[in-house]
C-alpha cells in the first residue's frame, strides 16, 4: 500500500512540475512588486546551471547571500519572530514565491533548560511561527513543513547563556524540486 501511495505521489509531483509554466523574467510575483527595496533585492526564478553540488541554487549557499542565512533566533521562552529577522524571513518567502517547486523544512530548536515535553512544544511553536510568516508573505502552505527538534540537536553543546542563545532558533532547510537538498 505504501508503495502505491508513494508512486502515485511521485506521479502527481512530476505531473504538476511538467505543467508549471516557466515565469517570464519581466513578470515578477505580486509580492516582489510590493517590496519597498530596490530591484537588487528581488529574487528571480532559478535558472539551470546555477546549482551547487547539493543541487541547491548558489544563492541559497553563497555565504554572501542573505538566503544563506538560515537561522532565526528567539528569546528565552518566546516564539515570536523578532523584528531583526523579518527581512530574512521575507527574503526566503520571496525565493519560495519565485520558485514554487522548492520546499522548506523549518526545524524548531530550544535550549536545554525546560523539560523535554516543554521544549518539544516550544520548538514546534517556533517553527510554526516561521512557517506562518512565510505563508503570509506568499509561500504556498504545501511548500513549508514545520517540525520540532526540541533540545535534541543543539548547535552549541555548551552549558552557558551564550550556548543556550545559539540553540534557541528555527532553522530553514531547503529541498529542490528534484528531491536534492538538505532534508
Amino acid at each position: 500500500m505504501k508503495k502505491i501511495l508513494l508512486i502515485s505521489l511521485l506521479v502527481s509531483v512530476l505531473a504538476a512540475c511538467s505543467t508549471t509554466p516557466v515565469p517570464d523574467e519581466t513578470a515578477g510575483a505580486p509580492v516582489e512588486s510590493r517590496s519597498s527595496g530596490g530591484s537588487s533585492s528581488e529574487v528571480k526564478p532559478v535558472v539551470a546551471g546555477g546549482l551547487d553540488a547539493s543541487g541547491l541554487p548558489r544563492e541559497l549557499t553563497d555565504p554572501k547571500s542573505q538566503l544563506a542565512q538560515r537561522s532565526i533566533f528567539f528569546d528565552v521562552d518566546k516564539y515570536e519572530v523578532k523584528g531583526e529577522y523579518q527581512s530574512l524571513v521575507a527574503a526566503h518567502a520571496k525565493f519560495l514565491v519565485a520558485n514554487r517547486g522548492y520546499k522548506v523544512l523549518i526545524q524548531g530548536n530550544t535550549d536545554e533548560t525546560g523539560s523535554r515535553e516543554y521544549n518539544l512544544s516550544l520548538g514546534q511553536k517556533r517553527s510554526d511561527a516561521v512557517k506562518r510568516a512565510l505563508v503570509l508573505l506568499g509561500a504556498q502552505e504545501d511548500q513549508v513543513e514545520s517540525v520540532s527538534l526540541g533540545e535534541e540537536k543543539p548547535r552549541n553543546p555548551g552549558r552557558d547563556e551564550a550556548a543556550f542563545a545559539e540553540n534557541r532558533r528555527a532553522d530553514i532547510l531547503y529541498r529542490a524540486p528534484d528531491g536534492r537538498g538538505e532534508f
